[in-house]
């Protein structure tokens, strides 16, 4: 079996933790009253939990903390390692996360956005790019691991144009903006809030949106390590409702939610406003349709999705191999969700 940088960079975690005081020993515990939470700096509903505190107002008895991740790739070490409960983590890493050789033991809770034009492909001014065609034997930096990544090479696959054709660098979002104004990089694929610094001297040769109309979807999830869903199911109740609140500030109270996400991310509410509407956010109820996460007696489409990128990844060489519809669809926790977003 190949071991992926990824699945090298876990283990390496993994036997550093074991060697630790225990922390990272799992959260399987019900009488272990903590919560590890992973959060990225996207503006999502997400971030209004943690701003508001509505998960430490639903549940005063647990120890709940929150971890700042740069990307999805780094959030399925931490898995991987035990470290984390629950995390904010892109469509396409869960695809990894859930095929071998990673395998990762966790599940699908809950939708955060659709990815829309927040998540774009842009050329830099000077590097020559006006189509994604140009970018043959140019240098284009993401992520990797990410759904940046994905919709990167599904835009060069829709442009017929080979990996090889170009240059790829792994940039997280902050290390991608020094790189464009220093000139080294030609284009970027990329998420808010960098993809607006980005834009202000660039030129967007696609989005995500755009992506997802052509049948390359990305989303932002909510994933719960088995482990911590199975002994600790109440607090993955609360969690989702905390989630589903946020979903419905934002479309209730949109200067209440931009203020939030504004203090999060450390920008103007009015930029973070600006930064919401380029997303596309479900209504809570949507969320146990068959579109999406589905219930008990039905998984929905989420499934196939994650399958569909699996196989994209698999396609590509980035994976190793890709799970049955069935083990996806084991993926996907629909245990009490019309229930609870009711």
């Amino acid at each position: 079996m190949k071991i992926t940088r990824l699945l090298a960079a876990a283990l390496l975690v993994a036997a550093t933790a074991a060697c630790g005081d225990g922390a990272a020993s799992g959260n399987a515990d019900p009488q272990q009253k903590t919560i590890r939470l992973a959060y990225q700096a996207f503006p999502s509903g997400d971030l209004i939990v943690k701003n508001q505190g509505l998960l430490e107002k639903a549940l005063p008895g647990y120890k709940i903390t929150w971890t700042k991740f740069d990307s999805g790739a780094s959030i399925n070490t931490a898995f991987v390692a035990k470290s984390i409960d629950i995390a904010a983590i892109g469509s396409s890493p869960v695809a990894r996360g859930l095929s071998a050789p990673l395998n990762i033991p966790y599940q699908v809770a809950f939708v955060l956005d659709v990815a829309g034009d927040n998540e774009a492909l842009v050329a830099r001014n000077g590097s020559g790019v006006t189509s994604i065609e140009a970018l043959r034997g140019k240098k284009v930096a993401t992520p990797f691991a990410s759904t940046a990544h994905y919709s990167l090479l599904a835009a060069l696959d829709r442009a017929g144009i080979k990996e090889s054709e170009l240059t790829i660098v792994d940039l997280e979002p902050q290390d991608i903006q020094a790189a464009w104004t220093r000139g080294d990089v030609d284009a970027a694929y990329s998420w808010l809030p960098s993809l607006d610094e980005l834009k202000k001297t660039g030129k967007v040769l696609i989005t995500s949106r755009e992506l997802a109309t052509a049948g390359k979807p990305t989303l932002d999830l909510g994933v719960v390590s088995t482990a911590f869903a199975t002994a600790h199911p109440d607090a993955v109740d609360a969690w989702r409702k905390a989630e589903a609140q946020a979903l419905d500030l934002i479309a209730s109270d949109p200067a209440a939610a931009s203020a939030a996400v504004g203090a999060e991310l450390n920008i103007s509410a009015d930029d973070a406003k600006a930064q919401l509407a380029q997303g596309v956010f479900l209504k809570p109820g949507d969320l146990s349709s068959d579109e999406w996460l589905g219930t008990e007696a039905k998984v929905g489409k989420l499934a196939q999705n994650l399958l569909n990128a699996a196989e994209f990844l698999k396609a590509q060489q980035k994976i190793d191999s890709v799970p049955d519809l069935a083990s996806v669809e084991k993926a996907i926790y629909v245990k009490g969700l019309p229930g609870v977003l009711s």
